[in-house]
């Protein structure tokens, strides 16, 4: 593989004992939702858990279709369907609940919380997730929008299907739409090839928070890239000592010296709130934090390798 072409930005915590002087709680947000950033304060800044703030935090993002990469009505999948996908993280259990491909359920975040906290399950997917989230009380609704709509007729019907995910496959997955048929041979493979990012076509909201207990919690949320198919390093360095900035640096490089063409970024945070950031492939990488030591969120524009 010669090229990368999905944006990660990777939340990466430091869990050890907390020093005496802390910048907790925080909260960092990937991108610039600011919203969803004020929200996980609030709840910090009222005593909330950091498993609360970080749900309820990308909650408003799913609610709020932030751009259009989270929640119902944008992304839709080849079909036209837009499904979402979610991950939450109990920093101190290291247990994890998360959601893939989930069906007519607009807040999957928060199924994603339930997986953790009433299975013995990591992951759910499709329309068995689906099944459970009604058993645990959410209701179906439809993820499609005149939006969505819009952008599958315009990929489908005027951009004869472009791009895709499709792969040494007949009819030519780079001219026409399918049906498809794999090769059984070829001569011709198809190579690997990324498709553009930028701020609407990206991994979407992922947030990382640290409670007044000191302990840690992290998810994300999302609708996946447009018209899909249906379907360690750098805590290790600030073990070592490198600050967070470092930290994210060396893991991005060593992405970066295997994969030239990676975009991607890594957002890194101590369990004493320190926290840093490093990108690669693209020009600037915003996050937003906030914390004890400022009285509103902070936007951090990261410049890029």
């Amino acid at each position: 593989m010669n090229q990368i072409g999905i944006f990660l930005t990777y939340v990466l915590v430091y869990l050890t004992n907390v020093c005496s002087e802390t910048n907790i709680p925080i909260v960092i947000t990937t991108w610039s939702f600011t919203n969803s950033t004020v929200k996980a304060w609030e709840v910090l800044n009222n005593g909330g858990t950091a498993l609360d703030a970080v749900e309820q935090g990308a909650s408003v993002c799913e609610d709020q279709q932030c751009d259009g990469t989270v929640g119902y009505g944008g992304s839709p999948d080849e079909n036209g369907e837009t499904t979402l996908d979610a991950l939450i993280m109990n920093g101190r259990t290291m247990n994890i609940g998360a959601v893939g491909g989930l069906r007519r359920i607009k807040h999957a975040i928060s199924v994603a919380r339930h997986v953790l906290d009433h299975t013995k399950h990591s992951f759910l997917v499709g329309e068995l997730a689906t099944q459970f989230a009604v058993e645990m009380g959410f209701q179906e609704e439809s993820l499609t929008t005149s939006v969505s709509k819009k952008l599958w007729m315009k990929w489908h019907n005027e951009h004869h299907c472009q791009p895709n995910f499709w792969l040494n496959v007949s009819p030519d997955p780079t001219r026409n739409c399918g049906p498809y048929q794999k090769h059984e041979y070829s001569h011709h493979l198809l190579k690997k090839s990324h498709l553009n990012v930028d701020r609407f076509n990206h991994d979407t909201i992922g947030m990382v928070a640290i409670d007044q207990h000191g302990d840690i919690a992290a998810g994300t949320s999302t609708n996946g890239a447009k018209y899909k198919i249906p379907g360690f390093l750098t805590v290790e360095e600030m073990r070592r000592g490198s600050s967070p900035t470092d930290a994210a640096k060396t893991a991005v490089a060593r992405i970066a010296s295997h994969y030239p063409d990676f975009m991607g970024a890594v957002v890194a945070l101590k369990n004493d709130g320190e926290y840093g950031a490093a990108c690669h492939g693209i020009n600037m990488f915003p996050y937003v934090v906030y914390d004890k030591k400022h009285s509103s969120y902070q936007i951090v524009n990261v410049s890029c390798s």
